[in-house]
């Protein structure tokens, strides 16, 4: 095996230091426009550390969130629509992957391109004609008019479900086929059913990738605010997202370090749930290099 050298050694190192250093200060930057109590409206200069160290902001955002709904309520929309978006898109997600990864039927490789091309659509782009379909939809059954489907985060989670479905149909696709085709062979000879195989062999070896498309799917029905600003018209269905965006009202007048202290706590649940994930990750990873 070739050693690296000290000079490559130090030109590693160096470019490690230099990505560490572009991930990590934006996010420190946004750790002391949150703490720092001299910051009013749009930060003049920056400083490596605050120059008011203040919790202020980060009390004003649990207690006063400038908005109807308090933190927690925000929170708990936000997480219905990213967990409700992220539960439906695996669940008909990786039956569609299994198809495409493991039966041959006419039109398979037109689907999986079309599926690809669903993909690369931003969300922004079809948020008209999403909007049409909704209106029409009440209008035409007036019970889900006077359920009020449109303004509810139960579209929201439809909207982004149908949004992170292709993507997650793609990773899933590819952890099915690199499970080993022999063993769900030698499944079907014991007797085993084409659902028995999926769920008892086939799932369980493709977990990781799974959980990577959960990620995915929640993060982007965590994240997205602009289609919700076009559905939502009812106070009590705002997410935090949309709140979020609402804060920066313009580039002088904002209130900046709210702003900032309102996306700290907004990370809070992400990283809980990627810790989480990550451990259920490597935990099947183990499992499955066994």
């Amino acid at each position: 095996m070739r050693r690296i050298t000290l000079r490559g050694q130090l030109a590693r190192q160096a470019f490690l230091l230099l990505v560490g250093a572009f991930v990590l200060l934006p996010v420190w930057v946004l750790i002391l426009m949150a703490t720092d109590g001299s910051i009013i409206g749009y930060p003049d200069g920056f400083h490596p550390v605050p120059v008011q160290p203040t919790l202020d902001r980060f009390v004003d955002a649990l207690a006063r969130p400038d908005h109807d709904l308090d933190f927690f309520a925000l929170l708990g929309n936000s997480l219905f629509v990213a967990g409700s978006s992220a539960v439906a898109s695996l669940v008909f997600g990786a039956s569609m992957a299994y198809a495409f990864a493991r039966l041959r039927f006419p039109g398979s490789s037109a689907g999986l391109v079309a599926i690809l091309i669903g993909a690369f659509l931003p969300p922004i782009a079809l948020a008209t004609p999403l909007f049409v379909m909704f209106i029409t939809l009440e209008r035409a059954v007036p019970a889900i008019a006077e359920f009020g489907l449109r303004d509810s985060t139960l579209a929201l989670a439809i909207l982004y479900a149908s949004f992170a479905l292709p993507l997650c149909v793609w990773l899933m696709r590819a952890a099915f086929r690199a499970v080993p085709l022999e063993l769900e062979e030698a499944a079907f000879v014991d007797g085993a059913s084409r659902l028995t195989v999926f769920r008892r062999i086939t799932l369980p070896l493709a977990m990781p990738s799974i959980l990577v498309a959960a990620l995915v799917a929640f993060l982007l029905g965590y994240t997205e605010f602009a289609l919700a600003w076009l559905f939502i018209d009812s106070e009590r269905n705002v997410t935090l997202a949309m709140v979020l965006t609402a804060a920066q009202t313009g580039f002088f007048t904002s209130n900046w370090s709210g702003t900032a202290a309102h996306a700290l706590l907004m990370t809070i649940p992400v990283v809980v749930i990627f810790v989480v994930l990550q451990r259920a990750l490597l935990r099947n990873t183990l499992v499955g290099a066994d």
